[in-house]
């Protein structure tokens, strides 16, 4: 044996009361476990290293079913971020932008239009050199010289991609021609690994696209046992009925749904929570495959140009540059945004005080890092001056929405986490302890065995992983350990990068990537595809 976890109370990620035993690590996968009962009468487990866990909690490794580190793999190996809070697979490719399928001229919009959340990659000492989804999780299993990545990745077709490839920025429906490259390149990257497909429907291209194309996509998701996975229409002004829509466009094309960040938000649906939960019963209880993800926070986090009414964002980047500069259009954007309520902005008129710059590409704007927006003509200074390239805090949720919604049947956790910008969302650096410190210990929303589910085995089966999201024997050695009386997110609104406490040990495949509440040097994550 390679290890074994010594007098560990296990919660073992099913949602069933826990138990003290000795686990048993051996080849990366846990090997035995030996109950405390059962280990007063047989021999204990024996290894080359003993680790005493008295005091601490052994549960899988958590998923973080909504990740934004799909250049951060790349561009940092140690990825603290991520690995100090217990998380031992993220899922990238999310709201239907990120690196592939690409061309060479959609690989530079896209690396455009997402640099507010991922930066452009010009930091990144390599070539973009893949293309195709299997060449992009080839090149996460290579990164840092061949050794890896720091955690285990899977990764959704971004649909807003695809219809960058195949249509381009425009505002119309797809040809028949067009629609069945798309669908082409669904079943290619789904073929080379994707776990499933998602959109952005508040975000262009992606929004662009009808119901039908959307339905002739996951027809195709689900042919391959994927999952769809939309960012939809309006998490403001008829947010109910966006949701009704990805249930039945879901229904219609025989596919499994996945909800991104299911949030209810804006002044129209404070208190909402219940209604969206009820109209999810409905559609479960007939026989709907559903799950959701929720941040335990309230603010959300997104790019500036987010907000742009879709009809300024036609044409991509440097059209929506060009209509900022133009008197009379930009005139024409702040009656959409203040007034009439932007489609960009979730159909509601957009409240500059709630506002927060928390990143900007060019260093000459860093004063405004930390402010909150005083109207449209700094808003429109920042798009400009700064290339389209600033993240925002949006403060418009409710925290009795995000309590009511977190207890929910299919609910697992997504961290939405955005790593760029001098000012991230603290939610980034501590989700999955912010679950465990605040929402477990301190105000009893969850158990603690209920919350590991929710973190862990839930997110697992949606993945269709065979062997993880529990504490199994034969399962992979994706686990963290913890202490209950004092895991907690350290990052806070003014301090977003802090490192959580009390979390210190985590492994993945079996090997140690926090150790003693410090990152080891290795990179023991690979990327998990569907299987063939």
């Amino acid at each position: 044996m390679d290890l074994v976890i010594r007098d560990v109370d296990v919660v073992d990620g099913s949602g069933g009361d826990s138990y003290r035993a000795d686990v048993a690590l051996d080849g990366g996968r846990i090997a035995a476990i030996v109950k405390e009962g059962a280990a007063a009468g047989c021999r204990r487990p024996t290894a080359r290293r003993v680790l005493d866990a008295e005091g601490l909690v052994l549960a899988p490794g958590f998923i973080d079913m909504h990740a934004h580190s799909d250049l951060a793999l790349l561009r940092d190996p140690d990825h603290s971020a991520k690995a100090a809070q217990g998380v031992t697979l993220e899922v990238l490719g999310q709201d239907g932008l990120s690196y592939a399928p690409v061309d060479d001229r959609t690989l530079a919009e896209v690396r455009r239009a997402i640099s507010g959340w991922n930066g452009d990659g010009s930091d990144i000492d390599f070539d973009f050199d893949w293309r195709t989804v299997g060449e992009y999780l080839d090149r996460l299993d290579r990164a840092h010289g061949g050794r890896g990545i720091a955690v285990n990745a899977a990764y959704l077709i971004p649909q807003g991609t695809v219809r960058m490839l195949a249509v381009g920025w425009d505002d119309r429906p797809a040809t028949e021609a067009e629609l069945n490259r798309m669908r082409q390149l669904v079943a290619e990257g789904m073929e080379q690994g994707a776990v499933g497909m998602s959109s952005g429907l508040t975000y262009t291209p992606g929004m662009y696209a009808p119901d039908a194309e959307l339905t002739a996509l996951c027809e195709v998701v689900a042919r391959y046992g994927g999952y769809y996975c939309p960012h939809h229409r309006s998490y403001g002004a008829g947010a109910l009925q966006a949701y009704e829509e990805m249930v039945a466009l879901a229904r219609d094309a025989g596919c499994a749904l996945h909800l991104a960040h299911a949030t209810m938000n804006f002044g129209v649906n404070k208190g909402r929570a219940p209604d969206l939960l009820a109209l999810l019963d409905r559609a479960l209880d007939a026989g709907a495959d559903i799950s959701l993800d929720t941040y335990p926070y309230t603010p959300g986090c997104t790019t500036l140009v987010a907000l742009l009414p879709s009809w300024a964002s036609e044409g991509g980047p440097e059209a929506i540059l060009a209509r900022l500069q133009d008197e009379a259009v930009s005139e024409r954007i702040r009656h959409h945004l203040e007034e009439t309520g932007s489609d960009g902005c979730h159909g509601v008129p957009v409240e500059w005080e709630t506002i927060e710059i928390s990143g900007v590409g060019d260093p000459g704007l860093a004063g405004f890092v930390g402010r909150r927006v005083d109207g449209w003509a700094t808003a429109r200074r920042l798009l400009v001056e700064d290339r389209l390239g600033t993240t925002i805090l949006q403060h418009v949720g409710h925290e009795e929405n995000v309590r009511a919604i977190m207890r929910h049947r299919v609910h697992t956790g997504g961290s939405d986490g955005i790593l760029q910008g001098l000012k991230p969302h603290p939610r980034a650096y501590g989700t999955f302890p912010h679950y465990l410190g605040r929402y477990v210990r301190e105000l009893g929303v969850l158990s603690l065995e209920e919350c590991v589910a929710h973190l862990t085995s839930r997110p697992a089966a949606r993945l269709r992983l065979p062997d993880r999201g529990l504490v199994r024997e034969g399962y992979r050695a994706d686990l963290v350990l913890f202490d209950p009386t004092t895991v907690a997110a350290g990052s806070t609104y003014a301090s977003p990068r802090t490192l959580p406490t009390g979390i210190p040990h985590v492994l993945i495949n079996g090997t140690f990537v926090i150790e003693d509440g410090t990152r080891t040097p290795t990179l023991p994550g690979r990327t998990l595809r569907r299987p063939r």
